[in-house]
């Protein structure tokens, strides 16, 4: 797991060596992650990738971080069965380390190709009328169509580490059988804050990227989301029942010691409503079982040591205290900030480059646009003048001044992460055109580029300025319509 602090990886005589560290003991070495994504018909044992893989970085003398491998792919034993090898986000404060203080973690896992998963009734079947709706859903992890949504996911502070040094400090504890009557910890985590920003995203990236990281303790890991309104029957006192029947479930799942579970309550207020308020007679009494069947399910698993409950809310203040008491992290996500905006609409961006969708061009990053700050008097507003763009420099400069000035913009609108994202699709729609931009991909090709499949634009794309007065028009445009709201 992640750690906030170099590991003294010198072995004594009495010590449990770790077999995903470095073989050579070094003090003071910085934990990293290595991730290897294999193909999906790889049959090769994860064992014999692992070595082959630690094999292949002996031939690095300093590694990124984060950053994506190349040079794999000359290897033969390996080109056949790996798609992706990714060093991950470290708590090291430097961007490269010399392999000589890495101590390596390499994590070998196949995702899974399909969307499947398994659905559970809120039905007791004693009724002829219960509604047959489907109060949770599992998912195998890790799971390909959440490749890719813990790095796409941008915040502020360190969110995502945080949660990761929490994890790996519930099993130091598990691990030690550290006494539960002297230190508690419950597993379970509260994500709260503004609509859009990332939350249940978060909560989805973080059970994929344990599957992954905990490869080596469980054989296979599993996402259980919870449809908080299904809980709810319309016969009286039946809705506590329902919570006790679905928690009974996950217990059963839980109780494969080979398996790791993430429990994913979004929307919790709806499960723990505030307790007083049916005290006071202004909510249904049904809703008090509820609160109270959920928090003895909740304290049944805290001592699994391969569970864990995350949940998210729009109305922290909804739920009731003793859930909130119970949350060993709870955690505000706040609209994203200036340099969280730059680096979301960069990101877009450099995907739709990718595409081919706009002209080739490196989109500057973060630190460039605020070296290009630094050395500039005024920051350009839009859609003021530009800089000259006479060569490349200049037009980098420009490109990165704007994206500073639109983050400014969006941060001052309140515009959340996901209504980021959709500012390609609405400048495409509104003020690009279509025209000969887009050739529909040729019969029987999975387009993953221009190059292979012929989807894209006809010529060299919409040049990258282009993109930015549409996107600053559209965000001019969202202010407006969101003052008629108010």
């Amino acid at each position: 797991m992640a750690m906030t602090a170099p590991v003294d990886v010198t072995m004594g005589s009495s010590q449990k060596k770790d077999p995903y560290t470095s073989d050579t003991p070094k003090v003071n070495k910085w934990t990293v992650h290595i991730e290897v994504r294999l193909k999906p018909r790889t049959s090769t044992r994860f064992e014999t990738i692992r070595s082959l893989v630690r094999t292949y970085l002996t031939s690095f003398e300093r590694i990124g971080l984060p950053s994506t491998l190349d040079g794999w792919q000359d290897t033969p034993e390996l080109a056949s069965s790996i798609e992706k090898i990714v060093a991950s986000e470290s708590s090291c404060p430097h961007t490269t380390l010399p392999l000589d203080e890495m101590a390596l973690q390499i994590h070998v896992y196949q995702p899974s190709d399909t969307d499947s998963f398994e659905e559970f009734s809120n039905s007791s079947g004693v009724r002829e009328d219960d509604n047959d709706t489907m109060a949770a859903s599992v998912c195998e992890l890790p799971n390909r169509s959440w490749e890719g949504l813990w790095d796409s996911l941008i915040y502020a502070d360190d969110i995502k580490m945080k949660l990761l040094d929490y994890i790996h400090a519930t099993l130091v504890f598990s691990d030690a059988n550290v006494d539960f009557n002297l230190v508690s910890w419950n597993r379970v985590v509260l994500l709260h804050g503004p609509p859009g920003t990332g939350k249940t995203s978060l909560c989805r990236a973080l059970a994929q990227k344990l599957s992954i990281r905990l490869s080596h303790r469980y054989t296979h890991a599993r996402l259980l989301e919870i449809n908080s309104h299904s809980l709810f029957s319309k016969w009286f006192s039946e809705s506590g029942k329902l919570v006790q029947r679905l928690f009974n479930s996950i217990t059963e799942l839980v109780e494969e010691e080979d398996a790791f579970l993430v429990v994913l309550i979004d929307e919790v207020e709806s499960l723990t409503a505030a307790r007083a308020g049916a005290m006071a007679g202004t909510e249904p009494s049904d809703g008090l079982r509820v609160v109270n069947a959920l928090l003895t399910q909740l304290d049944k698993l805290k001592h699994r040591k391969n569970v864990l409950i995350m949940s998210t809310s729009n109305l922290v203040k909804a739920i009731d205290s003793a859930f909130v008491d119970r949350a060993d992290i709870v955690q505000y996500v706040d609209l994203p900030s200036r340099e969280a905006i730059y680096e979301i609409i960069r990101t877009c961006l450099c995907e739709i480059v990718e595409k081919g969708i706009v002209a080739s061009f490196n989109v500057p990053t973060l630190k460039q646009a605020q070296l290009y700050e630094a050395t500039t008097k005024t920051v350009l507003s839009p859609p003021s003048g530009v800089l000259p763009a006479n060569d490349h420099h200049s037009k980098s400069k420009n490109v990165a001044l704007r994206l500073l000035a639109l983050a400014n913009q969006c941060r001052t609108q309140g515009l959340s992460g996901r209504a980021l994202r959709r500012l390609p699709v609405l400048v495409l729609a509104r003020y690009i055109g279509f025209g000969n931009l887009y050739t529909a991909p040729t019969r029987s090709t999975t387009p993953t580029s221009r190059d292979s499949a012929n989807i894209g634009p006809t010529d060299d794309g919409a040049d990258v300025e282009v993109w930015l007065d549409g996107m600053e028009k559209v965000v001019w445009q969202q202010a407006r319509e969101l003052e008629r709201l108010i």
